[in-house]
């Protein structure tokens, strides 16, 4: 289960680093709403790797 946690949150920080190269497209469409879901997938992305 230490590996699959590792990995989950590798690919979250990988989705949060693509959601900061498109944010100015993301904002047009969801506004300060890109900002929360950016914000959530980095920290869950940290929560599972120190979970591992």
């Amino acid at each position: 289960m230490q590996n699959s946690n590792f990995w989950i949150g590798n690919g979250l920080l990988a989705v949060a680093m693509i959601m900061l190269l498109f944010m100015d497209s993301l904002s047009q469409m969801l506004g300060l709403g890109a900002v929360f879901l950016w914000m959530i997938a980095a920290a869950a992305g940290v929560y599972f790797i120190m979970k591992s």
